[in-house]
């Protein structure tokens, strides 16, 4: 089967996968297994999105798993809803690079409410490395980068977050991940993030678990640290030597 042949099979199954989505919402929907229908519906639009893949239309294969991630937290599947909207940002990423991010965003939000931790950390890290690709994408074109508001609000979040992360796989890995984020984004230097992230390298090279807390408690005066971020800051804390604070804690 050519690639128009794939669309034209990923558009019916998304025009049936909605017929059903539509019927789950009959008024008798109680009495016919109304979440049997979303069930089925979820299955469509996952194999529909595959369809678009192997037909390389990024966009629409995006969108499908989109609509299954948001089908399977209707179903309280928060997994498989996570799962789909992973897929769904890695299909956008070779077409929608803000679409992407918007999509493992919103699986970081499952997984952070889930407990998981570690795979919220690792898709800060996509999301930091979309960042990454846009920035230099943009240097190319030259002095709009401190125009793109996109880049001027978001990316030292995510390049705070990402940073953070390398932190706890390795204090080296931060240090070389924050020269890096400096040198591709000037801006980020002079903000809070890379300030603290400077200061909490300090104190964790010197081993200094006083020091670190003192820089967390004076960042979060300022701006709240959210569920995230304050378990991140706290697995970093837990690896100075000598931190007999048992649980620990940040403030």
């Amino acid at each position: 089967m050519d690639n128009a042949g794939k669309e034209r099979e990923a558009v019916q199954l998304m025009a049936e996968a909605e017929k059903r989505v539509k019927a789950s919402h009959s008024f008798l929907r109680g009495l016919f297994g109304g979440n049997t229908r979303i069930e089925e519906a979820c299955e469509m639009y996952n194999r529909a999105a595959n369809m678009f893949k192997m037909a390389k239309n990024w966009s629409a294969a995006g969108n499908a798993f989109c609509q299954a991630a948001k089908l399977h937290m209707q179903l309280q599947s928060k997994h498989d809803s996570a799962t789909s909207f992973v897929d769904a940002g890695n299909a956008y990423k070779k077409a929608d690079p803000q679409e992407a991010i918007n999509c493992l965003n919103a699986a970081i939000d499952i997984y952070t409410d889930m407990g998981r931790f570690t795979i919220a950390a690792k898709h800060h890290i996509t999301i930091a490395e979309i960042y990454e690709t846009e920035l230099v994408d943009i240097e190319k074109v030259g002095a709009n980068t401190m125009d793109n508001p996109l880049l001027k609000y978001s990316a030292k979040d995510y390049f705070f977050k990402a940073a953070l992360c390398h932190f706890i796989v390795d204090e080296l890995n931060a240090k070389l991940a924050l020269e890096k984020y400096e040198e591709m984004f000037p801006a980020f230097t002079d903000s809070r993030e890379c300030k603290l992230l400077k200061k909490l390298l300090e104190a964790h090279e010197e081993q200094n678990s006083e020091a670190y807390t003192e820089a967390v408690k004076e960042f979060d005066s300022i701006s709240r640290l959210d569920q995230w971020l304050t378990t991140m800051l706290l697995r970093i804390k837990k690896s100075i030597q000598g931190d007999g604070e048992g649980d620990g804690d940040l403030k």
